[in-house]
Parts: structure tokens; sequence; C-alpha cells
């Protein structure tokens, strides 16, 4: 079932919700503040993930038998012929997210469920902008890499230095890294939005989350439907996940 909303270009894809049980196949950390844990298992036959920032809920038991955990996370990666599925964890001081990834190991089992749907964004905009905090960092890397040569991505980043990595594209790429939501935000009102048909889309705290949308659509006039601001988590809030804007 496929639903194209009126006057976008965009289009918003429902899948039938599955849950797959699968195991830790291989743990890494590629900097300080991320863990990369690859799942693996014959119940990813099938498994489709075509948005960027597509959303799974991931399910464990936390260390200690306490009740199953659930959390929204991006799929990072997938490759169908080894069946392994990379999600990518910003690690946080404390929480059981967190606490999980930096304990796993092979052999682990967990359960992810969906994505229950997919916003499937073109290629060909003229520009695209995106920006976001850590926790937006595996689906900016995952846009990144999709697009193509010629095509045109500013990309403002707030992530702690140790984990600033290299962003391959094939696209022309102009990345700035801040260190905190007030010097994104003022990176981002510094930016003249480029001429033409381009796509905006945010992630990170609520309230953050807040004022760039303000900033974006309602200052600076970028169409809503040519664009999406999500809040992935907000200060206080366990679990919590609103697109504020799309």
């Amino acid at each position: 079932m496929q639903d194209t909303l009126p006057a976008r270009r965009i289009q918003r894809v429902r899948h039938e919700l599955r849950r797959r049980e699968l195991e830790v196949v291989r743990a890494e950390q590629p900097s300080p503040g991320f863990a990369a844990i690859t799942l693996g298992g014959e119940a990813l036959d099938g498994f489709h993930s075509p948005g960027f920032d597509d959303h799974l809920k991931f399910m464990f038991t936390p260390p200690g038998g306490a009740d199953p955990v659930r959390r929204d996370f991006t799929p990072r990666r997938f490759d169908p012929g080894r069946r392994e599925l990379v999600i990518e964890f910003a690690l946080h001081e404390q929480g059981p997210a967190s606490d999980w990834a930096r304990q796993a190991a092979p052999g682990q089992r967990v359960t992810v469920a969906g994505p229950r749907g997919s916003m499937l964004v073109p290629l060909d905009y003229d520009w695209h902008l995106l920006a976001g905090d850590a926790s937006a960092l595996p689906a900016i890397h995952r846009r990144l890499e999709e697009l193509p040569a010629g095509s045109r991505a500013m990309v403002l980043l707030q992530v702690d230095a140790a984990d600033r990595r290299p962003l391959a594209s094939a696209a022309s790429l102009c990345l700035e890294w801040t260190d905190d939501a007030a010097a994104q935000y003022a990176a981002l009102e510094a930016v003249v939005l480029p001429p033409g048909d381009g796509f905006i889309w945010c992630a990170g705290e609520a309230a953050d989350m807040a004022a760039l949308r303000k900033l974006l659509l309602v200052d600076k006039g970028h169409p809503r439907t040519a664009s999406r601001i999500a809040a992935y988590w907000k200060r206080g809030a366990a679990e919590f996940h609103e697109e504020l804007a799309d």
C-alpha cells in the first residue's frame, strides 16, 4: 500500500509489520560515543528499509533480567546477501539502551519490529540540508551515502569532537560540526538557503528541533512540504519520538 501525499514529491510507503528474533553477530565502537551492533539471522529474509530515516522498534532485556525495553533506532545498513543489519547507538552516560550496547556481545538475542513505514525522499532535489545532533548521525550518514554525484548536500552536526568522523558521499558536501545546540542554531541562522527545489531534514532533541522548525520553516520560509523535522528525544523523558514537521 502506498500513499502519495498531494502537492508533494515525497512519498509515504507502508510495510507489513513483522517481529524478527535476531542474534548479535558483531559489536564494534566506531568512535568513543557510538556503538555499531551487527544483527543477523534467517529472520531478516524479506527485511526492507527503503527510507534513510526509517525506524525500527528495538526490544531487549537489560542485564539483570529486568522488564524488556523498547527503543526506536534507524537501520544504519542492511546487507540482504549476508542477512546482516547494523544499528548504531549514540552512547549516553546512562540509560538502558546505552548500557545494553556497551556490553553487547556475539550470541546475544534481541527482537526488532518494523519499519512500519518509510518516507521516500527523491534524490534529485537541487539541494539537501541535513542537521541534527548525535542521535541523527546514523540517518544523516546513511542519506549521504545514498546521494548521487552531482547532488548538493549541506550538513550541520552537533556532535562531540571525539565522534566526528569522515562522512563519505558522492554528493558535493559542505559539512560543519558544532559543539552545542546554540552554536548549531547560530550556524543555521547564518545559512542562506540556495535557490531551487531543496529538501530540509533535521532531527534531535525536542526543544532544539522546535527552535529549528521555526527558524527554517517560518523565519526562512522553506516549504513544509519539502521538509521533515523530528524530535528523536526529549530532555528528562525516557522514551520519546515526535515528528514536528514534514
